[in-house]
């Protein structure tokens, strides 16, 4: 086969193309693919090299990107004719501009080619309007930036029964874009989709749990134009939770017979209501806990995929150290690389210097929004770029709006405000106070690195050092200086440094810890090239022993198994965790399947053993039968992937483990 045309140049005929005909670019994957497509590489072999599953790439990735190329290349378009199409088209091509150059100029002025090999001075077509970076950027926008993989591997998880992904991050990071990305791969897998912004409910709403769970039911009902049936069972005489579980699992799970994904956008609105909020997530957590315990409703729990978005900054009047409702897959969403940067801009038409895009990352950290805001101003020349530089960090610039939010929030909380004027004057990463390097975390304010921090970007340290010094109203508050008041929030935290990482009732580290040291691990191992190994271990039917026996028993017996877990996997790199309800994690370092397998398995003979030991001595009760469900997977880790891919692996392990019986590996 004729591969003369070199595989960068192919790849730029590609993107091209696509460009003119939807004006969009290709992502990261997409190149990779085409790479390995035309360097006649197997999917398998790409997928390994990449990081990725092969069946996502054959039947995800593939099928997609190639008819993309077909309707951007006029004809049909496959893995295995991809060098011959992709030759051919760049052939006639070069022959066309040949074509135009005999014309004339002004012929080829009003008949413009494509360009073959585009330059970085990209001019957008004339269909292709700036969006205000104020506006919702959509999916379909040229200007929307994939941030693989979490994309995929959002995708991915809806697609598994009962799923719960939690997006989260500071305002205008792009999480709702990545919630309608998601919903749009729900639609095309063929999945109901319900999305609802909590924005909608009037404040009366939030008044109290009855109030709020009925407008919750028939705000989902009128989307999915269901009969309503919802005074019916608010009339019933007992708990709010009961009753809006009741009617899901009657009323809505029961009367469709596809999947449902249900996002619930804007959740920020309920965290100004401790009490609602606290009552509201462990509904969602029971939902979500329902879909694994294999009773005869489950089936229909496992039909409901949560989706859940919300702010980081809702956290700053919780005096909490970790993110309240830490149950499901997490997604944090990244700030944007330098590559995506220049890819945005090169969308806006501008060409950036490699010295100019170090300068924009230095300036603004690879924000979203306040990257395109930049982009979009100098897009439309109403700001130079030397003009850009100077104002930034000014009340005069284009970023005045949102400092003064976040200045306004530090006016607020003074003890954040004095924090973090120890931030920006520092020229090192200091040590900080865990809540409160946790809240300025969750402002975005901070790049945060176990308890020393930075700040984000030179934009936050120029304007709020020059803000910070400058009012007074932060050196002195009620007649405490700000070193007497540092040292008197360093006392009085004390105690919550100790507990930052543990789970109050069993002792173990809690779910923050494990995802700190599962991130460090992965890293520390990939580096190694060492393997990983990660046991997900869930108590059988704990709903059904708490409802017989008593929450008490249930605390008891939580204890008791997370001590008999500690006791097998007691090695000094080992971390047992509690990672949410009745489960537990247990991280394995340079541990192979074949001995992490052998560890569970005694995890589960000794959890079996309870009955006979100190577990039927501490509880009120006759020899309770309690056993466990272990899922296993091992993996050594690649540079460049997420941890999620191990713990996605241990969870379907362990819910293969439960589907064929419970009480084994």
């Amino acid at each position: 086969m004729d591969r003369s045309l070199p595989v960068e140049v192919a790849v730029q005929v590609a993107d091209a193309a696509l460009f003119n005909n939807s004006a969009k670019h290709l992502n990261n994957i997409e190149l990779l693919v085409i790479k390995g497509a035309w360097q006649g590489k197997k999917y398998k072999d790409m997928a390994a090299e990449l990081g990725y599953n092969t069946e996502y790439l054959k039947n995800n990735v593939g099928p997609k990107l190639w008819k993309l190329l077909s309707l951007s290349l006029g004809e049909k378009v496959s893995k295995n004719n991809l060098v011959a199409v992709l030759t051919q088209y760049a052939a006639s091509k070069v022959q066309y501009k040949k074509e135009i150059g005999n014309q004339g100029a002004r012929e080829q002025r009003r008949n413009p080619p494509l360009q073959l090999f585009p330059s970085l001075a990209i001019q957008l077509p004339p269909e292709v309007k700036l969006d205000s970076p104020k506006q919702l950027v959509s999916p379909s926008s040229a200007f929307y930036i994939k941030r693989s993989p979490i994309e995929e591997l959002a995708c991915q998880k809806l697609e598994q029964p009962g799923a719960l992904i939690r997006i989260s991050a500071p305002k205008q990071m792009g999480k709702t874009s990545l919630m309608l990305f998601c919903l749009d791969y729900a639609k095309q897998q063929g999945l109901r989709v319900v999305a609802l912004s909590l924005q909608r409910a009037d404040s009366s709403v939030f008044t109290n749990l009855d109030q709020f769970l009925k407008w919750f039911c028939a705000e989902i009902t009128r989307q999915l134009k269901l009969p309503y049936q919802v005074d019916d069972y608010w009339n019933q005489n007992y708990g709010s939770k009961s009753k809006c579980t009741a009617y899901f699992e009657e009323c809505l799970l029961s009367a469709i017979d596809t999947p449902l994904v249900l996002a619930l956008d804007q959740v920020d609105e309920v965290f100004a209501h401790p009490q609602l909020a606290k009552d509201f997530f462990s509904l969602l957590h029971s939902w979500h806990e329902e879909a694994a315990y294999g009773t005869p409703s489950s089936k229909f729990w496992q039909n409901l995929r949560l989706l859940i978005v919300h702010s980081t900054e809702a956290y700053l009047p919780w005096e909490i150290n970790q993110a309240p409702f830490n149950v499901g897959m997490t997604i944090e969403l990244p700030r944007f690389t330098l590559e995506q940067v220049q890819d945005l801009a090169q969308r806006h038409g501008l060409n950036f210097s490699l010295q100019q895009l170090e300068q924009l990352m230095q300036l603004l950290g690879g924000h979203p929004y306040l990257v395109r805001l930049a982009l979009y101003h100098l897009a439309l020349e109403d700001i130079t770029w030397e003009e850009l530089m100077q104002t930034a960090a000014t009340d005069a610039g284009i970023y005045r709006h949102y400092l003064q939010r976040h200045l306004g929030n530090l006016q607020k909380f003074p003890e954040l405000a004095i924090a973090y004027k120890q931030v920006v004057k520092s020229t090192a990463p200091i040590a900080l106070d865990q809540l409160l390097g946790f809240k300025l975390h969750s402002m975005g304010l901070v790049n945060l690195r176990g308890i020393a921090v930075t700040p984000s970007c030179q934009l936050y340290r120029q304007y709020f050092t020059e803000q910070l010094l400058r009012g007074e109203n932060f050196q002195e508050i009620n007649g405490v200086t700000c070193s007497q008041r540092l040292q008197q929030l360093t006392k009085e935290n004390q105690e919550l440094k100790r507990l930052c990482n543990l789970d109050g009732l069993t002792q173990l580290a809690n779910r923050r810890c494990f995802d700190s040291r599962l991130f460090k691990e992965w890293q520390r191992l990939a580096e190694e090239g060492a393997i990983l190994s990660l046991i997900l271990c869930d108590i059988d039917f704990f709903k059904v022993f708490n409802d017989t026996h008593g929450h008490q028993a249930g605390d008891i017996c939580l204890f008791q198994v997370a001590s008999a877990i500690r006791q097998v996997a007691h090695r000094q790199a080992d971390l047992v965790a509690r990672y949410g309800g009745e489960e537990f994690a247990v991280l394995l370092p340079s541990t192979d399947i074949t001995s992490a397998v052998h560890v569970a398995e005694k995890i589960r003979q000794r959890v079996k053993g309870l009955p006979n030991d100190a577990l039927s001595r501490q509880l009120p009760i006759t020899s309770p039968t309690v056993t466990i469900s272990l899922g296993v997977a091992s993996i050594i880790p690649a540079p460049q992937s997420h941890p999620e891919i191990i713990v996605r692996a241990a969870d379907e392990a362990l819910y293969q483990s439960k589907a064929q019986g419970r009480d084994r590996v």
